[in-house]
């Protein structure tokens, strides 16, 4: 039997490596400039509604151990392929590639402002991303030491600079100004649409769960300990901000992480902040890779995409996806090239997407709960149905105040509508023609499992049920 390689440690690593991001340094300047230090009820709430989802996603997990689909195959055992494919493609795959190819657009525009040196700036995010495509090659291993070392030296950063920034032991000036901008509840609950993307992606854990010991405690663990050590830590980045960076400069600027290094430390806190920076995209990249790939290829075990996503290589790993997810990052890193306007709107767009599959993650608790509900589970949502329907609630508020400006939130709205109707359409001919399946039936759990198995797939396709 093979043995398992990841710890909580590393379980801890992989949740942090995609939720500290650059955007997310870029949304946390603008909701501290926003509100001030009261931004940090709003960080709290959006991090509660989000360890609701985790333990959403920690219940399908333990009732479905080892799925390397993920979402995708809890949903299906739910509410059937229709809703299935449209929540992934558009919620995950769509989304999360837009967003790392966004955060890869902020980095190259960070080190080219940082470094004088005869490099285009998109130049260094195709070194980025060769450097992590080939990592990702190579399997789990190699996967867990960068997470690892990368997770280490982003949050380490941060907190340095953050209580040197508390503390006021910085070389800049520091900065008078109040402590709030803002201190009405109302003001503070319209921000958690913004602190909300400080939060995502902790359950990137999920598709590697078969990989970790003690799965049942670590990954629930190790996502909620992810998610309470990020609120931690940039809570003390908010104090900081307001020693030493103006709250109006803050919202203005495309990179506030720059801006408080620079006014921290100089010059020594602007390449700090890059480095960071650099970490923080790095760390996002991997994560990405990896778990994207992972549940490309639990969506091609159960035929809703091509089957050369399934495949692996001598690692193990299904290499075409790693191959894909890189290429697409690139693409929407050329496509967003560095503007604060476009970027600023992908990542609330982004965020949507996500929300909608987080949503569905605590429907199919309460649909399993209900039809399955003395089936063993490792693990199970404290305090009956009332956490997921919170957390349905609350991330539905935050889509409906996705964005404080009227005229942008319609055009994100109409952006996700536009884009799910595309993704009906499309899913729709592939269940029907390609699935043979009926489009919105449930299929059943054990069914679900067995598709995990190769054997399921070659079985159909012989008796001419795929195509």
């Amino acid at each position: 039997m093979e043995n398992k390689k990841l710890g909580l440690g590393s379980v801890v690593s992989i949740s942090v490596g995609l939720v500290i991001a650059t955007s997310c340094l870029v949304s946390l300047g603008q909701g501290s400039g926003t509100l001030g230090v009261p931004f940090i009820g709003a960080m709290i709430i959006a991090c509660l509604l989000n360890m609701t989802t985790v333990a959403s996603l920690s219940e399908l997990n333990g009732l479905m151990p080892n799925t390397t689909g993920g979402l995708a195959q809890y949903t299906l055992a739910c509410m059937g392929p229709f809703p299935t494919m449209i929540s992934m493609v558009g919620g995950y795959l769509i989304c999360n590639i837009l967003s790392c190819g966004v955060e890869a657009s902020i980095f190259a525009y960070a080190m080219a402002e940082t470094l004088d040196l005869p490099i285009p700036s998109i130049g260094y995010t195709i070194i980025m991303t060769l450097i992590v495509m080939v990592a990702n090659l190579f399997g789990v291993d190699m996967f867990a030491k960068i997470q690892d070392l990368v997770a280490f030296l982003l949050v380490g950063s941060m907190v340095v600079m953050g209580i040197i920034g508390a503390f006021q032991l910085g070389t800049g000036d520091v900065v008078s100004q109040p402590l709030s901008m803002s201190t009405d509840f109302s003001d503070i609950v319209s921000m958690t649409a913004v602190a909300f993307w400080l939060f995502i992606g902790a359950e990137y854990v999920i598709p590697v769960s078969k990989d970790v010991k003690n799965a049942k405690r670590n990954v629930p663990l190790g996502m909620i300990i992810g998610l309470a050590l990020i609120c931690l830590v940039q809570s003390v980045m908010v104090f900081g901000f307001h020693n030493y960076t103006p709250w109006g400069e803050l919202t203005k600027s495309a990179a506030p992480h720059l801006l408080y290094g620079e006014n921290l430390l100089g010059t020594v806190g602007k390449y700090w902040m890059t480095l960071v920076a650099a970490l923080a995209v790095i760390s996002t990249q991997n994560s990405t890779v990896n778990g994207l790939s992972s549940i490309c290829q639990g969506m091609a075990k159960m035929n809703m995409m091509p089957q050369l996503f399934a495949k692996t290589n001598k690692k193990k790993v299904p290499f075409f996806g790693i191959i894909f997810v890189s290429v697409m990052i690139l693409v929407f890193a050329f496509a967003s090239d560095s503007s604060s306007d476009a970027i600023s709107f992908l990542i609330l767009a982004g965020s949507v997407f996500w929300m909608i599959s987080y949503i569905l993650a605590h429907i199919d608790v309460l649909i399993l709960r209900r039809r399955l509900p003395n089936a063993p589970r490792s693990f199970k949502v404290p305090f009956g149905w009332v956490l997921p329907i919170i957390g349905i609630a609350g991330t539905t508020y935050m889509i409906l105040n996705i964005s404080t400006d009227p005229a942008e939130r319609l055009a994100i709205w109409g952006l996700t509508g536009i884009t799910f109707l595309i993704l009906a359409i499309y899913s729709f001919f592939w269940i029907k023609y390609k699935m043979r399946m009926p489009v919105f039936k449930s299929v059943p759990m054990e069914e679900v499992m067995a598709m995990e198995n190769d054997l399921y797939y070659i079985v159909r396709k012989q008796k001419g049920i795929w195509r």
